[in-house]
């Protein structure tokens, strides 16, 4: 790629945020027939949705840090429904360009099915990769318990969910700021603990879910046919060799859905 594709592939700042306080990041594409808005994870950053971004060819991207994260941070509270709320209001920036997507990873999934309850009205498709449902669809599991400290419980958090290599490779800044997200992760994880006020067969447009072949593709599989029972216009589609930080790992087969299920929805 040139030097200057390269520079215009970039996700670039926004200036003013739709959201007071929110950090995001966006890339426009031109004639672009749809804007995705990223959602992260726990733990994670808009920036991680790069990858992604430089592959869509005829999409816009949007990605934001979640408020409580990164340059976010300052912001709260950290409830799902105020997560819903920001989100919300970044479709609504995104509909000035035209119809909006929902692309959520992990805890970001969850959002973006939360959103997805009822959508402003240009939303028109939703994908989530891997949405973190686990604990309201699984019954009789063992709750974990949490770290008071919460530092500790990123640092735990990341080990766990990405490697004890990796964290090691981490350079002491950037550990530091992984830990300063601790509290934002503790919000995520405390969520997850009680769903019940989430009733996702409301969602009236179309719904992506995706799920790779790491350690819990069994869950995700046993999570998809129970989602397939409340969503009216829903698809499963299962990536081959591919772990939870997909859109790190395989951005090119991610893009390349949301792409081709966009298209559908044009056709």
């Amino acid at each position: 790629m040139p030097p200057n594709e390269a520079a215009s592939a970039e996700l670039r700042k926004i200036n003013e945020s739709p959201v007071p306080g929110l950090r995001v990041v966006e890339r426009v594409v031109e004639g672009a027939t749809a804007t995705v808005i990223a959602v992260h994870g726990g733990l994670d950053r808009g920036g991680s949705f790069s990858r992604i971004a430089r592959r869509l060819q005829h999409l816009n991207l949007i990605a934001y840090d979640r408020r409580g994260y990164q340059g976010s941070r300052s912001l709260g509270p950290l409830s799902l429904d105020e997560h819903v709320r920001d989100l919300e209001q970044l479709a609504e920036y995104a509909s000035k360009r035209g119809p909006v997507i929902y692309f959520g990873h992990s805890y970001g999934g969850l959002i973006s099915l939360a959103g997805a309850v009822a959508p402003p009205p240009l939303v028109r498709l939703v994908i989530a990769y891997e949405p973190a449902l686990p604990f309201s669809f699984r019954q009789h599991r063992p709750e974990r318990t949490f770290s008071i400290d919460p530092a500790e419980e990123a640092e735990r958090f990341f080990r766990r969910m990405v490697s004890d290599a990796a964290w090691e490779r981490l350079s002491p800044a950037e550990k530091e700021s992984r830990r300063q997200d601790g509290p934002a992760l503790l919000n995520d994880l405390e969520t997850l603990r009680d769903l019940s006020s989430l009733h996702l067969e409301g969602i009236n447009v179309p719904t992506v879910y995706i799920y790779g072949d790491g350690g819990n593709s069994l869950n995700y599989e046993e999570m998809a046919s129970r989602l397939a029972k409340q969503i009216k216009e829903f698809t499963v589609i299962h990536i081959d060799n591919a772990p939870h930080g997909a859109h790190l790992a395989n951005p090119d087969r991610l893009a390349a859905i949301v792409e081709q299920e966009w298209e559908k929805q044009c056709a």
